[in-house]
């Protein structure tokens, strides 16, 4: 032993420190997928732990190591090793930690020093010893009395704020928190074995086949009663229900955030104060979300979520899982100096390479309206994204990310300002396609990337304007059929621009290389009204008591409308906008729930309302049986048809078949005159796909949507000699009793030239 070490460590007043008998050499840990080895990691013999973290600004770092994550002094603290390039390392040997008291599970976090906050051997926690400044005119906030959890760190101990602790002022900077020690509170990060699990084998068909389904992971199984309690609400419980969705034709289930968020202390007190459902509130890239872990000890999260999407991957469906790279939870400043902050981990570790500053290093530049943009214009922050897109493709099997407010990854600006730029190379968007490895066209191994492409201020709305092999969540597309919809003779949509929406939308996609399928179709999301409510409610309903809410924000111009208050009619609109989606070229996305007609009784901002009024209801399934059998016979007709699965635009040639790719009809089932597709007043406009190029049992599909309020009589198209057209589906009231929708080859031979479409309804056949 090192006496002199030992003595130092003594004098500082150290309760634990290696000594230099302790040191081992750094040793490389298990590989991961990642592209780089930064987090605590053991070697391959779990016989040592290594902890490397990077800043470009610390001028000193030290690993503290505990035996358990909270109420307790720490059993080691090491000093790390600066390699040049603001990489920190150091290795510890597991024996040495035992030695110690450890006999489980290992949990550690950092403190950092750096030029606001200047090192001095007589620091202890909770001293101001070589405090200069919370904030410095290069932004640097370091604190050692903020225990920071690691940004790479494969688990997280727990939330900052959770039934043990609900005082979020304590990883406060600012003369009243500064002091205060958060150790004993502070979330750690965990050390878990890396080796491989069982994820099952990826499917990897080509994105344009997708039918996407967005759920809460929580969400879905939390009302349950056919999943085991203790599965509720789980990864466990979201694995059970992958036949399920596969019934309903569902190929990809989209999970809102999954990465650790700010979540445990949700059911502390029952309402919705500081509550977050949702999950778009990240404290760590790399951790799958405890709370949702039935199996809660160091690596049960992670054998869990493995564990659920092979579930999924065993009944071919993909796991995607949205992503909230744009901003973290330790979200802005929170006084008018800017003193006052929180540190939790990226903040105290290096703040103005994970961050963008403002013009005033004090304050941030925000365009996601939780304080600071995360900086994807350095190294440092966009090697962390792609390191955990990596990981959770690799070592957790996912298949895919939507990315939330996606343009941020696109900005170019360092500091102050926000300019979109889809070119450069090195900005997250155009690195996650080219390193962590955009799908294939055609299908193969890689992964779906779906931006969210819009933020909040000027130049942030690029819908259409992201790069190659990405697709986007269509806003313009929403707008377009609810407009059409919901607000006849208040709105004016031309035949001209709901073409181009069931087309793909060529204008958004088709001038830069892209595809129909690059267009992700929808008209609820999370984020706004169920597919129920949208033709419920005229306005949103908000601050209904507990558990319906209340909610502060929601979109108050929702474009919805209550059908008059006639319960057919609403049914109706819901089929229909379910229709619309499954029945355009591009990739339909429905939220969960809406095939069963969920409601959230009008409230379109549901993000802190974790009730049994937000999960799904599964009673749904038997009181709108009628509904969910249209929901599930109209994407399993998706599913069966590649015809209406479009790999490129259409362009009106003509095939063998003697038909053109599309050709677009009026009521009169003729091609429209020029005139016909500006003219606002022109409600009605049908298509007829052929089937022939796609190798469809169907020789043609025609779908006739009629937009106006009262019964069209529209003429069929000629079926071809020897052919016949059947009706697959209506979705007007008088056709409820049979669900809307016929099973295959069961479809209803038409004998007739014209047909009475109902006020606002869709009709599909097809020619057989």
């Amino acid at each position: 032993m090192n006496l002199s070490r030992f003595f130092l460590c003594a004098a500082l007043g150290l309760t634990a420190c290696a000594t230099a008998d302790d040191d081992l050499d750094l040793e490389t840990p298990p590989q991961l997928a990642l592209t780089s080895n930064l987090g605590g990691r053991y070697n391959a013999t779990k016989s040592s732990v290594t902890f490397r973290v990077r800043s470009d600004r610390a001028t000193r770092v030290e690993a503290w190591v505990y035996k358990a994550a909270t109420g307790q002094a720490e059993i080691l603290r090491q000093v790390l090793t600066n390699d040049g390039t603001g990489r920190w390392a150091a290795t510890v040997a597991v024996s040495t930690l035992q030695a110690r008291g450890l006999t489980g599970a290992i949990y550690y976090g950092y403190r950092a020093w750096g030029p606001n906050w200047t090192y001095v051997s007589t620091w202890t926690p909770g001293s101001s010893a070589g405090f200069v400044t919370d904030v410095d005119t290069n932004g640097n906030r370091f604190n050692p009395n903020k225990l920071l959890f690691d940004p790479y760190g494969l688990e997280l101990s727990h939330d900052p704020q959770n039934p043990a602790n609900l005082d979020g002022t304590i990883y406060n900077t600012g003369a009243t928190d500064r002091l205060r020690d958060s150790a004993l509170v502070a979330p750690k990060s965990i050390v878990i074995d890396t080796a491989a699990g069982n994820f099952g084998t990826k499917p990897t068909r080509a994105f344009k086949d997708e039918v996407i389904y967005e759920v809460h992971v929580r969400g879905l199984t939390k009302n349950d009663s056919s999943v085991v309690a203790a599965e509720r609400g789980t990864y466990a419980g979201a694995g059970r229900k992958a036949a399920y969705l596969k019934s309903i034709g569902v190929t990809a289930v989209e999970f809102l955030p999954l990465h650790e968020t700010v979540n445990d202390a949700n059911d502390v007190v029952v309402s919705t104060t500081d509550d977050n459902y949702w999950g778009y509130m990240t404290l760590n890239f790399f951790a799958p979300d405890r709370r949702y872990s039935m199996d809660k000890t160091a690596g049960g999260p992670t054998r869990e979520f493995r564990a659920m999407v092979k579930a999924f991957h065993d009944q071919g469906i993909k796991v995607y899982v949205d992503v909230v790279y744009n901003h973290t939870a330790e979200g802005g400043v929170g006084d008018a100096t800017g003193a006052k902050a929180q540190l939790l981990s990226f903040r105290g570790i290096d703040n103005a390479s994970y961050y963008e500053l403002g013009a005033n290093a004090a304050f941030y530049y925000d365009n996601t309206g939780i304080g600071a943009n995360f900086n994807t214009t350095t190294s440092m922050a966009v090697d962390l994204i792609i390191d955990s897109l990596t990981y959770w493709k690799g070592d957790l099997g996912v298949d895919g990310f939507r990315f939330d407010l996606a343009s941020v990854l696109g900005n170019s600006c360092n500091r102050g300002c926000f300019n979109f730029d889809k070119t450069n190379p090195a900005n997250a968007l155009n690195r996650a396609v080219n390193e962590v490895g955009a799908r294939p066209d055609a299908g193969g191994a890689g992964v779906d990337l779906i931006g969210e492409p819009w933020a909040i201020g000027d130049g942030t709305y690029r819908v259409g304007d992201f790069p190659a092999k990405w697709a986007e969540w269509n806003g313009i597309y929403r707008d377009t059929f609810r407009k059409d919809q919901n607000k006849l003779g208040l709105e004016t949509v031309t035949p001209s621009q709901l073409s181009t929406r069931f087309a793909g939308s060529s204008d958004l996609y088709g001038d830069d290389g892209r595809k129909p399928w690059h267009s992700v179709n929808f008209l609820v999301a999370h984020d706004g009204f169920t597919n129920r409510d949208l033709y419920a409610y005229n306005t949103k309903s908000n601050l209904q008591p507990w558990p319906f809410g209340p909610s502060d924000g929601g979109e108050d111009n929702n474009v919805s409308w209550n059908q008059g208050g006639d319960l057919a009619l609403q049914r109706q609109a819901a089929r229909n906008g379910l229709a619309l989606i499954a029945l355009s070229a591009g990739v339909p996305m429905l939220t969960g729930g809406d095939e069963m007609y969920r409601t959230q009784y009008g409230n379109n901002n549901m993000y802190n309302v974790d009730s049994d009024k937000n999960w799904l209801n599964w009673s749904d399934a038997t009181t709108n049986a009628q509904f969910l059998s249209f929901s599930r016979r109209l994407f399993n007709f998706r599913l069966a048809h590649p015809a209406l699965r479009r790999a490129n635009f259409y362009t009106g040639a003509v095939g063998a078949s003697g038909l053109k790719d599309i050709q677009w009809l009026t009521d009169q089932a003729v091609e429209p005159p020029g005139d016909y597709w500006g003219n606002v007043n022109n409600h009605f406009l049908a298509f007829r796909i052929d089937g022939q190029p796609a190798g469809d049992t169907a020789a043609s599909i025609y779908v006739a949507y009629n937009g106006w309020s009262g019964v069209v009589t529209t003429r069929l198209p000629t079926p071809r000699a020897g052919k016949a057209w059947y009706r697959v589906g209506d979705t007007a009231p008088w056709m409820e009793s049979r669900g809307n929708f016929t099973n295959p080859g069961a479809e209803d031979l038409l004998t007739v030239t014209t047909y009475d479409m109902a006020g606002r309804s869709i009709l599909l056949l097809i020619e057989k």
